[in-house]
Formats: C-alpha cells, sequence, structure tokens
C-alpha cells in the first residue's frame, strides 16, 4: 500500500511518521518550499490524548529526548479580572505538557525524513476504483492507494472533496507572542486568562524557556492593517486597550516580543460524509477556535488513530470508515466545545446551524 500525505503540519508528520514504523509506504507533499519558509508559533498544550498519540508514532528514544525539552504547567484553567482577582478555577484530569511547537516539529520532521518533497503545491486529484492520483502546480502527478488532506484550515483536499464544508470567521483577531517566563510567575497553569471589558483577554502560558503571551478582542474593535504594524505600535495598541489593568499586565505588554496577529477561523459540523480512498485529518476536517485548547492534539489522534487503521490490514474502505466515524465524532464536538468556550470568555460569534 502507497499513502499520499498532503501537508507537512504536525499531523500530517505524525501521520507519516506512524505509517513509516509500522513498514507503510509515505509519501508526504508539502506546498511550502522548505520547513523553514514560515513560522510554527509558539507553545502548544499537549493533552493525553497528544502525548497517547505522539508516544504511538515515534520512536521510544526520540519521544525521550523530546519530552526532556518539555514543561509540566499546573493542571488546571484559571481566569482573572483586570486587576488579577480570581474569577474561576478549572481543574483538569490526566497529564498536560507545555511544549515549544517547533521543537515538536523537528522531532517529527527527523522521524519522517526522507518521507517529504517541498514546493509541491496540490491542484486537484482523481480517484478510480484501486487508487487515487493526486495532480500538482508544477505538472506532476503521484499515485496511491489512499490520499489523505492533512493540509490545514485551507486544506485543497477538502474544497474538492467537501465542497459544501465551510469555513467561517469567529469575529475574534489575536495577537501572539512570547514574554520573558520570569513575568508569567504565579501564572504557572495550562492556561490563564485576563479578562476584561468588551471580551478583552490576556492569555498566559509559560514553557521552559518562555511564556506565551496573547491579546484577543473582536475584530471590530481593533485598528486595520495590523500586520503593517511596527511591534512597538502593536504594544502600543495593546497597551491602550490594557490601561488600568493591574501592573503586572503592564510589565507583559512591554517585554512583549516577536507578536503576530491572527484572524481566528472555525469549521462548521458537517454530517458524516461516505468514506472513499481520499480522507482528511486535523484541521482540514474540523479546525476550530483555540478556546479548547484541543486543535493539536486532535490531529495527532487522528494521525494515531489513522496508522492504526491503515496498519489493521483488511478491507480498507471499512478500515477508513472506522476511523472516520471517530474523527468525525470527537473532532466535531470538539469545535461545539471550543465555540462555547470562545462565546462565553472571547465573545466568538456562534457557530452557524449549518
Amino acid at each position: 500500500m502507497r499513502v499520499i500525505v498532503i501537508g507537512a503540519g504536525l499531523g500530517g508528520l505524525a501521520l507519516a511518521s506512524g505509517l513509516r514504523r509500522a513498514g507503510i509506504d509515505v509519501a508526504v507533499y508539502e506546498r511550502d518550499l522548505s520547513p523553514l519558509v514560515r513560522g510554527q508559533g509558539y507553545r502548544l498544550h499537549l493533552s493525553d490524548v497528544g502525548i497517547g498519540a505522539l508516544t504511538g508514532v515515534m520512536t521510544r528514544e526520540r519521544w525521550a529526548a523530546f519530552l526532556a525539552t518539555a514543561h509540566t504547567p499546573e493542571p488546571r484553567f484559571v481566569r482573572l479580572d483586570p486587576a488579577l482577582e480570581v474569577l474561576e478555577v478549572i481543574e483538569f484530569g490526566g497529564r498536560h505538557l507545555s511544549i515549544d511547537r517547533q521543537t515538536l516539529r523537528d522531532a517529527l520532521l527527523a522521524e519522517a525524513a526522507g518521507t517529504i518533497t517541498y514546493g509541491r503545491r496540490l491542484t486537484g486529484f482523481q480517484t478510480a476504483a484501486d487508487g487515487v492520483t493526486a495532480r500538482f502546480d508544477d505538472g506532476s502527478t503521484v499515485s496511491g492507494e489512499v490520499l489523505v488532506g492533512a493540509d490545514g484550515i485551507n486544506s485543497a483536499v477538502r474544497r474538492q472533496y467537501l465542497p459544501h464544508a465551510r469555513i467561517v470567521g469567529t469575529g475574534l483577531v489575536q495577537l501572539y507572542g512570547k514574554i520573558p517566563v520570569e513575568l508569567a510567575e504565579g501564572m504557572d497553569n495550562v492556561f490563564t486568562a485576563v479578562t476584561g471589558p468588551d471580551h478583552r483577554v490576556v492569555g498566559v502560558a509559560p514553557t521552559r524557556d518562555y511564556a506565551t503571551c496573547s491579546f484577543g478582542i473582536r475584530a471590530e474593535d481593533l485598528p486595520p492593517d495590523l500586520s503593517l504594524m511596527t511591534q512597538e505600535r502593536l504594544r502600543a495598541v495593546v497597551r491602550e486597550m490594557t490601561y488600568g489593568w493591574h501592573p503586572r499586565i503592564q510589565r507583559m505588554i512591554a517585554g512583549w516580543r516577536e507578536i503576530f496577529p491572527l484572524t481566528l477561523r472555525t469549521s462548521v459540523p458537517i454530517p458524516p460524509w461516505e468514506t472513499t480512498r481520499v480522507t482528511l485529518l486535523g484541521d482540514a476536517a474540523h479546525a476550530m477556535s483555540p478556546a479548547a485548547g484541543a486543535g493539536a492534539n486532535l490531529a495527532l489522534r487522528d494521525a494515531a488513530a489513522l496508522t492504526a487503521a491503515l496498519a489493521h490490514g483488511g478491507p480498507l474502505i471499512p478500515m477508513l470508515r472506522s476511523y472516520e466515524q471517530e474523527m468525525i465524532d470527537s473532532g466535531f464536538a470538539a469545535v461545539r466545545t471550543s465555540a462555547a468556550n470562545g462565546a462565553r470568555v472571547l465573545g466568538q460569534a456562534p457557530l452557524p446551524a449549518s
């Protein structure tokens, strides 16, 4: 069997790693010209779901080396007001890690070495009774028995395969950046949210070497052209919008660096589709806002589950159908949970009915 994977994000790399370990021929095609073209973000939260998936697709030695770079936060979500008085504490069960996203990506790139071809943008695919052929913008084609769309929220595979599936805006913008970890002292939780008026939220989450700091707000309350602003101007915008908040928040904003804006979007849940030799994983299927802290964990879980299904043997379509049933149910459940959390804490727009 040959599996074609479109997209070398965390989910696609985890799938390639798992399939390779299972002895299944896998080829990954990534539109970027190299793994260094785009920044990969900062801190990432791993729950039991993501941790269990990674232990299934990575070698024991690689997992141990990666685990040594991880940080273990207090297993809870804490919400504070602008004076840093506690408004809410939600205790989590299970295991939780705060890790650097690029460190995880590097580990998975090493696991999947030799399977990835860069600079190939998918333009379409064609299915047949015995396989799938993918077409790329350079005119090349490649064929296999299964095609997996692991190409994220803007998935080209999903656009052709499920043209009725929708991605919509949440109404939210977040500015992401880093602060020195000492500025987050006393906030060593899975996530700490400082929530103010008009759904203005400062989020803090430490790793071993730094803490992420984010500022979220309704898009209409921000000035235009954030992507054109200097780092100092972005800090000034947030200082203005958190005027009067606790001095610790002001010190965090003063130490904020490597800031970038991101418009938050989400998928809209749809009913299960007919299973074929084409399937999806991660954000290509069930993209969500970050309000549940689940997106990356579910992409990794999808990768491990799809690896297990393809390695199981037996008729292909029933194996893929079993994978998709769980992926669709749990993925869209997380989309709904994320939307509900986002509406309550961040002012996220409700999910459309369909």
